[in-house]
């Protein structure tokens, strides 16, 4: 096993969709409810897949819903519901150099904006797959490849670690070993189970990655 493939959300940073839908709710004069509604709608395929960049989402909310919310306000907003996964995030710094390390996450440009400079181990990183870059999400098989691709391993070369649970189903249809991340201890755990020299903190006897 010679490269993790990791999501970001509720991996890398926890994110509380609640706290987000409470937020825009108030910012936009509605209620929970219907922001999630209108989310859930249609709108988190399409901010997914790169359709509403940068600052348009803001403007299709405050043309739908007749409420201004400036851009500096918004960007705000918008990030506010994101915390670092800082015991997670030490793990993934132990790695780095010792394993291939990928990122695979159905995201949005400006939540990356607001979480690359507080994850600064994403530089170290030998790929980042974001999913409004390529205009594909999990768990379509083509983004899987792109991250294999970035990886440079077969997949049954390649674990791939996720909180849901679809998405690492269709990971493991296509030959990775798919793993539903939890909590940072049980990360560990199973990556003892794929490779232990990574967990045990030993590097192979010549210092290098396996081949």
């Amino acid at each position: 096993m010679d490269a993790l493939i990791l999501d970001l959300g509720n991996v890398l940073a926890f994110h509380d969709n609640e706290r987000l839908f409470d937020a825009m709710a108030g910012a936009f004069g509605t209620t929970r409810e219907a922001m999630r509604e209108r989310l859930d709608g249609g709108l988190w395929d399409r901010v997914n897949r790169g359709q509403l960049p940068g600052d348009a989402l803001r403007r299709a909310l405050v043309a739908r819903l007749g409420r201004e919310v400036t851009e500096e306000a918004w960007f705000a907003l918008w990030n506010c519901h994101f915390t670092l996964h800082d015991e997670m995030v030490r793990e993934v710094e132990r790695l780095v150099g010792r394993v291939r390390l990928v990122l695979l996450s159905n995201t949005h440009d400006q939540h990356v904006a607001w979480l690359r400079p507080r994850l600064p181990v994403l530089e170290r990183f030998d790929g980042l797959v974001l999913s409004y870059e390529v205009g594909l999400v999990k768990p379509e098989p083509a983004i899987y490849a792109r991250a294999l691709a970035l990886a440079g391993v077969p997949a049954a070369r390649a674990a791939f670690f996720d909180d849901v649970p679809r998405y690492v189903e269709a990971a493991c249809a296509l030959g990775l070993h798919g793993r539903v991340f939890t909590t940072a201890p049980a990360f560990r755990q199973q990556l003892a189970a794929l490779r232990p020299d990574l967990v045990d903190g030993a590097l192979p006897p010549d210092g290098q990655r396996s081949a």
